[in-house]
């Protein structure tokens, strides 16, 4: 949980999987962010992938993997900026998944 001390408000969450199932190989990755609506478009997202990002390494996770909705361009500019590479688009329930790789 990402908590801004200024006024102890709730930012986001971010999840480090260590492990990948076969459902989150495909449509979830290792890493799952989320935003309070209010606060996106601040930086946070990128921030807190990237501390993922270093736990994620201490904890020998070489690549990683991470995954957004097509339509959801701000999560995927947010995967890039933290070094994220597209591997390919799958489909799930009529929704276009995008696969990243972070090395």
């Amino acid at each position: 949980i990402a908590v801004r001390i200024e006024d102890n408000k709730i930012i986001g969450v971010v999840q480090l999987r260590y492990r990948l199932n076969e459902h989150l190989y495909y449509f979830g990755g290792h890493i799952g962010d989320a935003i309070r609506p209010s606060e996106r478009n601040k930086g946070y997202s990128t921030e807190m992938i990237g501390l993922a990002l270093e736990e994620a390494k201490k904890l020998g996770i070489g690549n990683v993997l991470m995954t957004c909705d097509k339509e959801n361009q701000a999560s995927a500019r947010t995967i890039i900026k933290n070094g994220g590479i597209l591997e390919n688009e799958v489909e799930k329930e009529g929704r276009i998944i995008q696969r990243y790789w972070i090395t």
